[in-house]
């Protein structure tokens, strides 16, 4: 009936970005025949290649770059369809890509490569055939800041610029947990020991992320298990992910039991995440394991060396009061919920299995020589402590120890 085969919606969009997108073979062959443009793009920058990709067709794809369609034309924000495809997890597409010219190491909005995004969405087939090509497994994504907080929001010392980005494929893999693609990526010759801008490492973030067996497979391939440019170490990670068997990795392949956390980590506004808050900065594992109630690291990282008798001292704010607060505290009165702010119950456990586990780390703390009758800087014993925390049968057990309350001695 005469109608343009180019003619655009509002958006720049075209019938053949429509019909490359739906993966109509049939309607992409008779626009091709009549002449539509094979590059057109819209307001964002897609071409119907990149539409293809997007749905990792590579019947569509082969018949798009057969009609000249350019595998390196990007959106605005930099993602071009090798980037896409690779997304989506289709290596035959991504295969064909490559064989027709498409850039393994073009850049996306923050500086991600095709390779970065397969390994973020856990599509080892696509790493493979990305490597095989020539990726690059040292390639960084970029680095930029922004202003982050913990609680309380109000203080500003509690505010930051914190610095993100600067990854590499492993660091990703070990943001995601992604083992298969991690194991390709070191074959290739990745550092295992790589770090983010901030000073994380790759071992680190995969156990604060709680992926323990990549953790064991860093390790297993010689990375640093102490390292902390960041302020904090894969250790401290897996205590407060209370992953015992994370714990027994590190602490086997040298992790150092006495390591002191040296910063505070901001978690997303109102989220759930897991994040060392100000009162924990200054503790070692062994205090930490206490504070979160996980007896059997304790009883692991004294086996391994901890110090026991470690007193933690912590200088912060509470979001009530504008004055500093002070703390000292034992581990047996961490072990009580004492010390270390007001925590988040990052523990899926019921109220009887809480009180036990707390019951079972009073015991060890108590075995291992830490004073039932120490005081915090106010004044107050473990005893208080499991009294304000209606801890039942950690009070009868602290009574039949001899403790007393702050006040009675």
């Amino acid at each position: 009936q005469g109608a343009g085969v180019d003619v655009a919606e509002g958006d720049g969009t075209t019938a053949l970005h429509w019909a490359s997108y739906r993966d109509d073979i049939e309607t992409v062959g008779l626009l091709l025949d009549a002449g539509a443009d094979v590059n057109a793009t819209n307001d964002l920058g897609a071409t119907p290649l990149w539409a293809a990709g997007q749905n990792g067709s590579a019947a569509m794809v082969r018949r798009l770059l057969t009609a000249g369609a350019n595998p390196n034309l990007a959106l605005l924000a930099g993602e071009t369809p090798l980037m896409v495809a690779a997304r989506s997890g289709a290596p035959d597409v991504v295969e064909l890509l490559l064989t027709h010219g498409a850039e393994t190491e073009a850049r996306g909005a923050r500086g991600q490569t095709a390779l970065m995004w397969a390994v973020a969405q856990h599509h080892a087939s696509v790493v493979t055939v990305l490597l095989a090509n020539g990726a690059d497994v040292h390639a960084r994504s970029d680095v930029w800041s922004q202003m982050m907080g913990v609680p309380p929001h109000g203080q500003p010392e509690y505010k930051r610029q914190t610095t993100h980005g600067g990854n590499t494929a492993l660091m990703f893999a070990a943001r995601v947990g992604g083992v298969g693609s991690a194991r390709q990526l070191i074959a290739a010759g990745a550092n295992v020991d790589d770090t983010d801008a901030r000073g994380v490492s790759a071992t680190t973030l995969a156990a604060h992320a709680g992926f323990g067996d990549l953790v064991e497979l860093l390790l297993e391939n010689g990375a640093e298990p102490n390292a902390a440019e960041a302020g904090f170490d894969a250790l401290h990670a897996a205590v407060m992910r209370r992953d015992r068997r994370m714990v027994g990795a590190l602490l086997d392949h040298g992790a150092d039991p006495n390591a002191v956390l040296r910063t505070w980590t901001s978690p997303r506004r109102a989220s759930r995440d897991h994040h060392f808050a100000p009162p924990l900065v200054g503790a070692t594992p062994f205090w930490l394991a206490a504070r979160f109630t996980a007896p059997d690291i304790m009883r692991l990282l004294v086996a391994h060396g901890a110090d026991p008798l470690f007193v933690h001292h912590a200088d912060y704010k509470e979001p009530a009061y504008s004055q500093p607060r002070l703390e000292a505290t034992t581990a047996l009165m961490a072990a009580t919920g004492m010390g270390g702010g007001r925590l988040r119950a990052w523990m899926p456990l019921g109220r009887a299995e809480v009180e036990a586990q707390t019951l079972e780390a009073v015991r060890l703390a108590v075995e291992l020589g830490i004073d039932v009758n120490a005081i915090d800087t106010d004044d107050r014993t473990v005893l208080d402590g499991a009294l304000a925390a209606r801890l039942e049968i950690v009070v009868a057990f602290l009574e039949s120890q001899g403790a007393l309350s702050g006040g009675a001695r």
